[in-house]
């Protein structure tokens, strides 16, 4: 297919061409910190919304809709002359003519070049993932698990007897943040919302197991001890089951085995233990670091290709330490402000004598990483939080920490007002609005079978 170079109405003759890939954290911080820079950004996502991914797994378990964690890219860069968003998939970088390569078959041209595609779920090979877990990743596969959750429960009202094999028994693997989140919020909705839901029907909603499977010896490898204890011991005095120390070798569409020789049956395997780098690393042919991730020099350029940087996610940054950062949030917003100062230096170079000499700041200033803590929360009025210099908080404080955090970084007004009226009507009432189920597909068994022959569909998202 040809490439078709396009360039648009609103481009300055002369001005700078930088093209951002990807919405995410990492990209539009690069587009906020080039906002008022003498140079034309045109961001690209295959998404035309921004996922505030830190509470995807509030939508998997009924405690905030699709439409409060999303919000959309035009209504982010309209407001800003200079930015520009082209809905669009990117498939690869011609290098030589300087073109990014669109799904499309459009070609969109730069001078500067930010990779901010983001991760894609690791499975780490694990025989049967693939097929049967459910990811936590993006907001479609928050849908598609709330669709699960609340489908498992109707079929088990519709035939008590799928709860013998394990139809109300939810596997969570992973003892990072996400994972402990979500066992967390799944407890809770078992125990406080379908069980008044189910009250009265033929499905014993007591029998319901969350099941939390960690690889390493305990829950949030990263935290403190004290963290550690606290969250394990929560957890468990809220009926969450875990199990350290062991791994998943495979899964089946009706079994979990784990390491250790154990099986536990279920229908329901949450897979939230790792992520690498998103396919689109792959296309940009350069070579490739551990977890498929991009190596870059201290300054987040791509060895070799001055003209364009890698943050977020996708970025395999030294910690100074021998490791790499990881791949949260604030690594993500930090490396693209940095690279988005690195642009502004180079263009104030460039306009000061036309050669690139004289103007002011180091356009090759490495990266620092200002580290500003971790937070788990574990449900409601339950939290861990390390601020640094050894401040650790727990409990209702951690929780409230963790509450006014996540509302700061939520994009847009509305959507905070939503989320922050959400939380506050769950906490009042103990109930969860959104839990509906958006399709009926077999294949999430969103409603019994009646006939083994019909067709599987892919319920859509909403």
């Amino acid at each position: 297919m040809a490439l078709v170079n396009e360039r648009t109405s609103a481009e300055r003759p002369g001005i700078q061409k930088v093209v951002v890939v990807g919405a995410g954290f990492g990209g539009l911080a690069v587009a906020h910190g080039l906002d008022g820079v003498q140079v034309d950004v045109t961001v690209v996502d295959a998404n035309n919304f921004h996922t505030f991914r830190p509470l995807l797994y509030q939508v998997a378990t009924s405690g905030l809709s699709p439409a409060d964690v999303a919000y959309p890219v035009r209504g982010i860069v309209s407001r800003h002359a200079n930015l520009r968003f082209r809905h669009d998939e990117v498939t690869g970088v011609d290098w030589d003519r300087h073109l990014v390569v669109l799904a499309s078959g459009a070609a969109l041209p730069f001078d500067r070049l930010v990779v901010a595609a983001g991760a894609a779920v690791n499975d780490f090979g694990t025989p049967g993932v693939a097929e049967h877990g459910f990811p936590m990743y993006q907001l479609p596969d928050a849908v598609r698990l709330r669709n699960h959750i609340i489908g498992r429960f109707e079929v088990a009202e519709a035939d008590p007897s799928v709860v013998d094999d394990g139809g109300l028994t939810f596997v969570v693997v992973g003892g990072g943040p996400t994972g402990v989140e979500v066992a967390g919020a799944l407890i809770e909705l078992i125990d406080k919302v379908l069980e008044r839901d189910f009250r009265g029907s033929a499905v014993d909603v007591d029998r319901a197991r969350v099941v939390l499977v960690e690889a390493a010896d305990d829950l949030l490898p990263m935290f403190h001890p004290t963290s550690r204890r606290y969250t394990r011991r929560t957890l468990a005095g809220r009926g969450v089951e875990v199990r350290a120390g062991t791994t998943v070798t495979e899964v089946t569409a009706s079994r979990v085995r784990l390491g250790d020789g154990a099986q536990i049956p279920t229908h329901t395997l949450v897979w939230a233990a790792g992520v690498r780098g998103a396919p689109l690393a792959e296309a940009l042919g350069v070579p490739l670091g551990r977890g498929g991730r991009v190596p870059v020099d201290p300054d987040l350029r791509i060895p070799g290709h001055p003209e364009a940087f890698v943050v977020g996610d996708l970025a395999a940054s030294g910690d100074g330490d021998g490791g790499l950062l990881p791949g949260v949030a604030q690594v993500a917003i930090q490396g693209g402000r940095h690279v988005a100062r690195l642009i502004a230096r180079e263009v104030d170079h460039r306009n000061a004598d036309g050669n690139g000499a004289g103007g002011r700041g180091d356009v090759h200033e490495p990266f620092r990483y200002r580290d500003k803590g971790s937070m788990a929360t574990i449900g409601r009025a339950s939290a861990v939080a390390e601020l640094g210099h050894g401040v650790r908080l727990k409990g209702f404080t951690a929780w409230v920490a963790w509450l006014g955090l996540h509302l700061v970084y939520l994009m847009g007004f509305r959507n905070r007002l939503m989320v922050f009226v959400n939380w506050a009507w769950n906490y009042l009432t103990w109930d969860r609005g959104a839990r509906l189920i958006l399709g009926a597909g077999e294949g999430d068994d969103t409603r019994p079978k009646r006939d083994a022959s019909r067709q599987e569909r892919t319920p859509p998202v909403g």
